[in-house]
């Protein structure tokens, strides 16, 4: 098995995002675990687990959707993104290793570049060289800039063409490790004080090792956000992360309203802390990898179980 977590640049409108869930979900052997959208970020994530074959399969008709559906020229959200189908991941789980999630990434940047015409970039542990390594570096420039980014030598896509697609801009895939998203939302809207806070605790200034951060606005709640990714939950903790976010937006004369995770979260990842200390809004325990998989295959089971007479 292995798991994916395409991140798609549309969380507004909710027809297109149930119509992108739809297509991924109707795939066989391919298990759509959880989705979300948020309006701010103009955003959503989706997490598909199965077999190589479904979950593949379940991906390009996700692209084949979204390509149809949005166009990055009219597209406005805090996140940042290069691309309409901004970055497909591809996780290790019962059975897989992770250079074979990296030869599965490669496979599935071919099809879509040979398919769809979208030029692709490999990073993580599918990175063909070191500066494509990491996402921020890729993203950089954003659909905006990526027509002069694709003229550069060193920007070369993996796969595709040297030039963006008109609507979709580019898509970036790679093999990684399981990885939380999870966000604090201050009592405050100054995304000052977010980026700021931000800055701090992210590994690249300095701060919380595995941690990658953003300050960002969310418009439709006045609220101000840090927004991260931990990207090895064994070196930097959630409990740890909302401690050094708390610390540090109690130092600027806010404080934390709550968390949220998007997506799923490892149960190992839970160990010593719980929804109440991370102040964490909405959690169900289905929020747990491993819990989300054995209902989702115990209904795939039932569903598949002829009726009694």
């Amino acid at each position: 098995m292995i798991e994916s977590v395409p991140n798609v640049s549309e969380g507004v409108r909710t027809e297109v995002v149930d119509a992108i869930a739809g297509a991924a979900r109707a795939v066989p052997g391919a298990l759509l675990l959880d989705h979300s959208a948020d309006p701010s970020h103009n955003r959503s994530v989706f997490t598909l687990a199965g077999t190589v074959g479904s979950v593949v399969e379940a991906l390009l008709r996700l692209v084949e959707v979204s390509l149809t559906r949005i166009d990055l020229r009219q597209h406005r959200g805090v996140h940042p993104r290069l691309g309409a189908v901004d970055v497909v991941p591809f996780i290790p789980l019962d059975g897989a290793t992770l250079a074979d999630c990296v030869d599965v990434s490669h496979q599935f940047a071919a099809t879509v570049a040979g398919r769809f015409g979208i030029p692709v970039f490999l990073y993580e542990a599918s990175a063909s060289r070191p500066h494509r390594r990491r996402l921020e570096d890729v993203r950089r420039g954003q659909f905006e800039g990526l027509a002069a980014k694709l003229r550069q030598p060193e920007w070369q896509p993996d796969y595709g063409p040297a030039v963006p697609h008109p609507t979709a801009g580019a898509l970036i895939a790679g093999a990684r490790r399981p990885l939380i998203a999870f966000n604090v939302n201050l009592t405050t809207s100054d995304v000052a004080c977010a980026q700021a806070i931000a800055a701090v605790v992210r590994e690249r200034g300095g701060g919380l090792r595995a941690v990658k951060a953003l300050g960002l606005p969310l418009g439709h709640r006045r609220l101000a956000q840090v927004s991260m990714n931990l990207t090895d939950f064994t070196t930097t903790g959630v409990q740890a992360a909302f401690d050094a976010v708390l610390a540090e937006a109690r130092a600027r004369g806010v404080d934390v309203l709550e968390s949220e995770l998007i997506g799923l979260i490892p149960e190992a990842a839970l160990a010593g802390t719980s929804a109440e200390r991370l102040r964490l809004t909405g959690f169900r325990q289905s929020q747990i990898l491993e819990v989300r998989i054995a209902q989702q295959v115990q209904r795939a089971g039932e569903a598949a179980r002829p009726a009694r007479p």
